[in-house]
């Protein structure tokens, strides 16, 4: 037989074993305060008897047997707390309240002991509580007992522990109950982040935890739960773009791949070409479809890389380096476009970074300087440490530039300006340069560069800042 879901649930198991600890706890309490109680009381009555002793026996050692006689027979009738039994020396009952000695054969000339004693209270009813009491010897063969009944005792014993029992009682149908209300609470709390997960599951990325805003665990799991889905929202959304964009931006390279091949077919069946320089031209076609599936594929290694924590393959380098490297390779080009070209580098910028990814990085930005640079115009590499102690690259051109409001969006998948449409490309280079960024830790700024002059500008500032090396 199943169990209903409500008592399935993990709070009402702890809710039954935090029960079970207390009713454990308690019962252990309960009897340490009955032991102690009873301890407590048979160590009063024994004192009690000692002291009712030593009267009595002073009396029979000052003024004989029957004086102590009558001392018990006073003291019976005012019917206090004591019971009494005095005989002869002959064996013969004289006074006291039972009727035969607790300890029939007296080893020693003085005994304690304890047993039950049967008397009827003021209502009739029939009682036996416990007697503690000690038997003594008298001088000349005589024998005394005196004890005390721990009646009043018992009574408040019993008084306790139906208090305790019946608290216990209570605590345990409270705890029960507030078991069964945290369970339900949790278990509809639980229901609704179980329904948004179906609801994922079966599709519905839009789907979200309502968060009640307490500031509870719940609170902190619906909320981290609905940022995880925003994310993933969000990257199935960049797969789809990407899809898209993919799908739109080699549908004319692939066109002009099958127009010209066609072409070359038709040509070389006519005998006007041998065919060379149409495949010539697909094979260049193939390579820039290669060279943007494998930058798809590195953004992509770069963004797994981030969602892990960890920057790829890194190795300890200075920055300075590399930038020298990137000035002495595309001082040439720029020359050869008409583009003055000048490098401030500064020594001693050490970085823990995938250099590989860094230089391409690198490279991008400032092919894109040199691209949109028009002839005349001025390129400018800089690296330097920041004063906030980070590594910065910057790469400053006279070009066009990019407009404020379209800054951030450059740097996504596939996109390219109205102003770039005629140049060869597509549209991934800044989107590698950004996902190599947040690889390591670091980000991309977009500003205007050094304003219009002369019929250039206002031009374009790009940096690419990295946290320094830890003791750099």
């Amino acid at each position: 037989m199943k169990l209903p879901s409500l008592l399935r649930r993990t709070p009402f198991r702890l809710t039954l074993l935090f029960l079970a600890l207390f009713a454990a706890a308690a019962s252990a309490i309960l009897a340490y305060v009955y032991l102690a109680s009873a301890s407590e009381a048979r160590t009063r009555a024994e004192r009690d008897v000692r002291s009712e002793m030593q009267v009595l026996t002073g009396v029979f050692d000052a003024r004989g047997f029957d004086a102590l006689n009558m001392a018990l027979i006073d003291r019976t009738l005012r019917d206090n707390a004591f019971l009494y039994l005095l005989k002869n020396p002959d064996g013969s009952q004289v006074t006291g309240s039972l009727t035969i000695f607790p300890i029939e054969t007296l080893e020693q000339d003085q005994q304690w002991i304890t047993f039950p004693f049967t008397e009827t209270d003021a209502e009739g009813r029939i009682r036996r509580p416990q007697v503690r009491g000690v038997q003594t010897r008298l001088e000349g063969g005589g024998m005394l007992f005196v004890g005390q009944s721990l009646s009043d005792t018992e009574a408040y014993l019993a008084r306790l522990t139906q208090a305790l029992w019946g608290a216990m009682g209570i605590v345990l149908l409270l705890g029960l109950g507030g078991g069964v209300l945290v369970s339900r609470n949790l278990e509809r709390s639980m229901g609704r982040l179980s329904r948004v997960v179906t609801a994922v599951q079966e599709g519905d990325l839009k789907a979200r935890v309502p968060v009640r805003d307490t500031g509870d665990e719940l609170d902190e799991l619906g909320q981290g739960m609905n940022v995880m889905l925003d994310r993933m929202e969000a990257s199935m959304a960049s797969i789809r773009h990407a899809g898209d964009a993919i799908a739109h931006d080699l549908r004319s390279p692939l066109t002009r791949m099958r127009a010209r091949l066609e072409v070359a077919l038709i040509d070389a069946e006519a005998g006007e070409i041998d065919g060379t320089e149409a495949l010539e031209l697909a094979l260049s076609e193939a390579d820039e479809l290669l060279k943007t599936f494998n930058t798809v594929l590195a953004i992509a290694r770069l963004q797994a890389a981030t969602g892990s924590g960890r920057t790829p393959n890194p190795t300890l380098f200075d920055a300075a380096d590399l930038a020298a490297d990137m000035a002495e390779l595309y001082s040439p080009a720029s020359e050869d476009k008409g583009l003055e070209f000048s490098a401030e580098i500064e020594r001693g910028l050490m970085i823990e970074a995938n250099q590989p990814f860094l230089a391409q990085a690198l490279a991008n930005v400032i092919d894109n300087a040199i691209k949109y640079t028009p002839s005349g115009g001025a390129v400018m590499l800089r690296a330097r440490r920041r004063s906030s102690g980070e590594i910065e690259f910057s790469v400053t051109d006279t070009g066009p530039g990019v407009p404020e409001e379209d800054r951030e969006r450059v740097i996504e998948r596939f996109v390219r300006l109205d102003n770039s449409r005629t140049e060869a490309g597509s549209g991934l280079g800044l989107s590698l340069v950004g996902a190599v960024m947040e690889a390591h830790g670091g980000r991309i700024q977009l500003d205007e560069g050094p304003g219009e002059y002369g019929g250039f500008g206002p031009g374009l500032r790009v940096a690419l800042v990295l946290p320094a090396a830890d003791g750099a």
